[in-house]
């Protein structure tokens, strides 16, 4: 691609009203009479992050009479109008670590090399790297080839990136050129995907096995460093060893960050509150009442209203204590209502009731049936499943609201694999199904039912197990489930796709609560920004059909607190 004409003008005397601002290099002022110096386009790299790629809409404008150059061809360095007394140093871009930029901040567009575990992990990750250009090696596409068989989630992303590279190849003849990445219509991609079409000599140390395939991919990219001095030539990798490899032989490397939801897990919704303490200072003017169905409604006004969430629970514990709940927000003006109390013993549910603040905001979630999805986080022993299956149990076989409840889970042992497991599908998820049948004994304990005796107990207990299914993910796709309380257990080790998969399951009157720690993730590649539980909190939030709560305090035993704290 011919690079864009320069401008007729000496840089010093260039009319910036002409221009975008935000794609402008700074200029740096100079004396009256001496000439300006070179202006060099941004060098920094921007980072692949999600929220760059999803909220991001607009393209590069290539259309004003200040244009920055294209880098599809490294013929010229990236320099504007330089004056004939000043000369410039050409210098390779500086490589700084991923980060949060905008498009503005690169004049020259980067050649991203991927390898062929991000396309497996999002098969869309070839549109993911808006005005850069993107480059497939020849053993990415055949090691994508050995993965395209199989029913795994693996071998569908394969396939569906095959499927993706034949569209766009289709229309196009001439692969030396690069194909334009927004053919398929993503309109953020407005880079261009190159294919390896001869082989590259590389001058990678003699003691690499030049027969592995990651080493292969790593003589690519010193080739396409040599070939274009004057481009940043990335490596994209998900695999750690791979990038260290890579930077070990002064290549550049990043991670893949676009499926990263948050980049600290500390920012993620925790679903609550805390009220300053002179809230009802700058709140409490004008405040309006009323009781509808036995709950109390307060419309306030104030500046910190326009920080609230639908369905945010928000507390005040001082002289006039506050437990509410946001219901509607427009505005500095929100409507809060009163939670119902199941701390106390009256309002137990299945024999269960809350013993904290975080354990009540649950519970009213839970019981709510305007609230279709419910995300509970919190370490070990905070009570997320014993709360759910109470709740669930309830709702299912004395108000008859749900017709049974569902529970399932991703199969990740923490440990060695002990091999296949005999039996029907229940039969083979019920050694992952230990937490349900220690909650279940928990719940049978007490007497809510009237069996005291052991009888009692066990007539109880076949009654609740008949109400409970146990389903596994691989047979998820495709399913309606009709009335229905569905459990997604561990939902921390699933993807976001996973996660999209099992929520799309839910038809009318179903209700879906997911259960996990993000802090115990055993999947490969995931992350807790990268987890789909921490992307179905980010993405559901103000929702007014659903919640979320983070347990902060476990209620198992005071051993188990102080070793959670401690080990």
């Amino acid at each position: 691609m011919p690079l864009p004409k320069l401008p007729t003008r000496p840089a010093a005397i260039l009319d910036l009203n002409d221009t975008e601002p935000d794609l402008l290099p700074p200029l740096t002022q100079t004396a009256k009479g001496t000439p300006a110096p070179a202006i060099k386009t941004g060098s920094r790299a921007p980072a692949l992050e999600a929220r760059d790629v999803l909220q991001n809409e607009g393209t590069i404008d290539q259309s004003s009479s200040f244009k920055l150059p294209s880098a599809t061809t490294p013929a010229q360095s990236p320099v504007i109008a330089p004056s004939k007394a000043q000369t410039t140093k050409k210098s390779p871009a500086p490589r700084t670590p991923a980060r949060r930029t905008t498009k503005a901040d690169s004049g020259v567009r980067k050649l991203f090399v991927l390898d062929t575990n991000v396309l497996l992990h999002d098969p869309s990750s070839l549109f993911r790297f808006e005005e850069h250009d993107v480059f497939l090696p020849m053993m990415t596409l055949e090691e994508l080839d050995h993965q395209k068989k199989g029913m795994s989630e693996v071998a569908r992303n394969a396939r569906q990136v095959s499927r993706s590279l034949d569209t766009l190849v289709s229309e196009h003849r001439q692969l030396d050129e690069g194909l334009p990445l927004s053919g398929l219509g993503h309109k953020d991609a407005v880079g261009r995907l190159f294919f390896q079409t001869t082989a590259m000599a590389s001058t990678l140390p003699p003691d690499l096995p030049m027969g592995k395939a990651d080493n292969q991919i790593l003589g690519v990219v010193r080739a396409l460093q040599d070939k274009h001095p004057t481009r940043e030539v990335v490596l994209v990798s998900k695999d750690i060893n791979m990038r260290l490899k890579a930077r070990a032989l002064s290549m550049s490397a990043e991670d893949y960050f676009n499926d990263q939801v948050l980049e600290d897990s500390d920012l993620l919704y925790t679903g609550m509150l805390e009220l300053p303490e002179n809230f009802w200072n700058k709140h409490g003017k004008g405040v309006e009442s009323w009781q509808q169905g036995g709950t109390t409604f307060y419309r306030i006004n104030g500046p910190l209203c326009n920080q609230f969430m639908v369905n945010q629970f928000v507390y005040f514990e001082g002289s006039m204590p506050l437990y509410a709940q946001v219901r509607e927000v427009n505005g500095k003006t929100a409507v809060l209502a009163t939670l119902r109390d199941f701390t106390h013993g009256k309002n137990n549910v299945w024999g269960v009731t809350a013993r904290n603040r975080e354990q009540n905001f649950a519970m009213n979630l839970l019981m709510n049936p305007e609230c279709d999805f419910v995300s509970l986080l919190g370490q070990a022993g905070t009570g997320k499943t014993l709360m759910t299956l109470a709740a669930g149990l309830a709702q299912v076989l004395e108000t008859k609201r749900y017709s049974e409840i569902i529970m399932t889970r991703v199969t990740v042992p923490v440990g060695e694999d002990i091999g296949f497991l005999p039996g029907t599908e229940e039969e083979k998820m019920q050694p992952w199904m230990g937490a349900l049948e220690d909650n279940l004994e928990v719940l049978n304990m007490g007497d809510a039912d009237g069996g005291g005796n052991e009888w009692g107990r066990t007539a109880t207990l076949d009654l609740i197990r008949s109400k409970i299914k146990i389903k596994s993910l691989n047979f998820m796709r495709g399913r309606t489930f009709l009335n229905k309380y569905l459990i997604i257990d561990e939902a921390q080790n699933l993807t976001p796709k996973q996660m999209k998969t099992l929520i799309t399951r839910a038809g009318p009157g179903t209700k879906v609560i997911c259960l996990g720690n993000i802090a115990q993730i055993d999947t490969p590649y995931l992350t807790e920004g990268s987890s789909g539980l921490t992307f179905v909190v980010d993405r559901f939030k103000g929702w007014p059909h659903a919640g979320s709560v983070t347990l902060q305090r476990g209620e198992r035993s005071r051993l188990a607190d102080y070793a959670g704290e401690v080990l």
